[in-house]
């Protein structure tokens, strides 16, 4: 029971934050969007054409959608972890009787309520834009949930390590766009040449991306088993180094 208020406690604490500043969260993403779709969509995407037979606006939702759902989950965590450290919070919860799972799960629940938000509502502005029916409506969820779980425990390893402001920043910036750019949001795989494919297929975000497509119109570069067996293998280890982490007390002890 103990561990139930807890965590229900952290979570709910996580909502709270996010939603108290929506025009922060919830709007930014809103507006991003809507340029994607109206630029690459509707200006360029006509004189593209299709690829692998869908449009060229139905073949980038997806690869919109999870890059707000990567993005979102990611920082909502590594922002409220270090707050946490920085502000001495943390030091409630290394004297209180909290298991570090629930510790952990609790600011990854939170991390991935935001980015679900955030992913549903960028999915709702593409209906504006687009037609766009679930496919694989299974597939498409799950791989949504996964991706949001595996970027919130990213997201809070960061703020572990972390040591200034300015490093929850750096991998956002320098590791995360990059990958989720050249993750085949924009444009398939298989137009690159032959080099550039196999080295592509060393970037995780790839699978979730193209996984996340075929559950919405049908269509991906990748085997869709792989790129869920990928995913859930990274969840694991991140979430076992997570609490080895805490169990540790690196970076939150000191």
């Amino acid at each position: 029971m103990r561990t139930l208020v807890a965590f229900n406690t952290i979570v709910s604490k996580e909502i709270r934050r996010f939603m108290r500043i929506w025009p922060q969260t919830l709007l930014p993403p809103a507006i991003t969007t809507s340029l994607y779709f109206l630029i690459f969509g509707r200006l360029i995407g006509d004189r593209i054409g299709t690829i692998n037979g869908a449009s060229y606006m139905e073949y980038i939702v997806p690869g919109v959608i999870l890059m707000s759902v990567i993005s979102h989950s990611y920082s909502n965590v590594v922002s409220s972890f270090y707050s946490t450290k920085f502000q001495r919070h943390i030091e409630e919860l290394l004297v209180s009787p909290v298991p570090n799972m629930v510790v952990l799960f609790g600011y990854v629940c939170g991390g991935i309520a935001r980015g679900i938000l955030v992913g549903g509502v960028v999915c709702g502005i593409s209906l504006l834009f687009t037609g766009i029916t679930f496919t694989y409506p299974w597939i498409a969820v799950a791989v949504f949930f996964l991706t949001a779980t595996l970027f919130a425990l990213a997201g809070f390893i960061n703020a572990v390590f972390a040591d200034s402001f300015d490093a929850i920043s750096i991998i956002p910036n320098f590791v995360l766009t990059p990958l989720s750019y050249l993750g085949g949001v924009f444009y398939s795989v298989s137009m690159l040449p032959d080099i550039w494919q196999q080295i592509s297929r060393l970037n995780p975000i790839l699978y979730m991306i193209n996984a996340f497509r075929f559950g919405l119109i049908g269509v991906s570069d990748v085997n869709v088993e792989i790129a869920l067996i990928v995913t859930l293998g990274f969840i694991v280890m991140l979430t076992l180094f997570s609490l080895f982490l805490l169990h540790k007390g690196i970076g939150i002890k000191n």
